[in-house]
């Protein structure tokens, strides 16, 4: 019962953290203005699809790609302090990229690009 009490609490932190809750009454009242969004730098590449886990080892084992661990490696060099969330092996254009979502510490995603057979940070999205 405890636990689930602790999930409804959590979800509606995060509900409330959402919307722009648990602010100051100065909050409030300029929480009615709207706030500028930052267009991207550049559009996210076009990812044509992942492989599976088992292509992914098998693409690895080859020799064809780095290994995931490199291509973390890499993405730290751009965003060195966020936790890498997850790692996947796509096609894009004429090859293999790496896409990695990572967390930075401020609570916002990444997607950093590298590509798969030069370790090569390829963008940041």
């Amino acid at each position: 019962m405890r636990h689930a009490l602790a999930l409804v609490a959590l979800s509606l932190t995060a509900a409330a953290l959402a919307v722009g809750g648990f602010g100051t009454m100065a909050d409030e009242t300029s929480a009615s203005t709207p706030r500028p969004v930052q267009a991207p730098a550049s559009p996210p590449p076009r990812i044509e699809g992942c492989l599976s886990p088992a292509d992914m080892r098998e693409e690895v084992s080859e020799k064809r790609v780095i290994e995931p661990v490199a291509a973390i490696r890499a993405a730290r060099t751009v965003i060195p302090r966020a936790d890498i969330q997850r790692a996947s092996l796509c096609r894009h254009e004429d090859g293999l990229v790496y896409m990695l979502t990572a967390l930075r510490r401020d609570g916002h995603f990444v997607h950093v690009v590298v590509d798969a057979k030069t370790g090569q940070v390829a963008g940041q999205y």
